[in-house]
């Protein structure tokens, strides 16, 4: 990690960011309403087991897009936390895992159950919806629908976003490596950032 701050790294994280701000507004209330959230922005929190420039780029990406959140201050703030709290584990997961299969498997649940556990205290604690009766029954059932509904978007979007990724760095497409291209055009970095 000799660049931490590289202009290559600096671009990547800004399209993540902007990525998943685009990707949240665009389903607009269905990002943070209902039962079932349709948030397919949150596949790219599989992204940090690849590069660790998305742990800040979810964060921020988040933060901006829970601006629109109907749970404004409380989101803002708890929900990109828990975002934050869930890309750090997924960039350990790819940091010290080494098969890629369980990295992955490892590096999905931090969204999933960090998501699934918070989300539910900004819903019921701090903003007191009840829908479902008391504080607690509302509690485990927000908690049940952030656990699914995370999963899908996490697994069935990230596993081939992941494997999208994968398959541009053995191409060796730039935007994907870390360090400079060799006249060869080989990257004169490792494709995998982490050791």
């Amino acid at each position: 990690m000799k660049e931490l701050f590289s202009t290559k790294r600096l671009c990547r994280a800004g399209v993540i960011a902007a990525l998943y701000v685009a990707l949240t507004y665009a389903f607009g209330a269905l990002s943070f309403q209902g039962f079932f959230q349709i948030r397919p922005a949150e596949a790219l929190c599989i992204l940090p087991l690849f590069f660790p420039e998305a742990v800040p780029a979810l964060y921020i990406g988040c933060m901006l897009s829970n601006l629109a959140s109907p749970f404004l201050v409380y989101d803002v703030f708890v929900g990109s936390l828990a975002t934050l709290i869930a890309a750090t584990g997924t960039f350990l997961a790819g940091k010290y895992l080494r098969n890629r299969a369980i990295s992955i498997a490892v590096g999905g649940l931090f969204p999933v159950l960090c998501n699934a556990f918070l989300i539910p205290v900004v819903i019921v604690f701090l903003c007191g919806d009840l829908s479902y009766g008391t504080a607690a029954i509302s509690y485990w059932t927000y908690f049940a629908s952030m656990l699914v509904t995370e999963a899908i978007w996490v697994y069935a979007l990230g596993i081939p976003l992941s494997l999208f990724v994968e398959r541009m760095r053995k191409k060796k497409v730039s935007a994907f490596l870390d360090g400079r291209a060799s006249q060869n055009g080989t990257a004169t970095s490792e494709t995998r950032p982490h050791k």
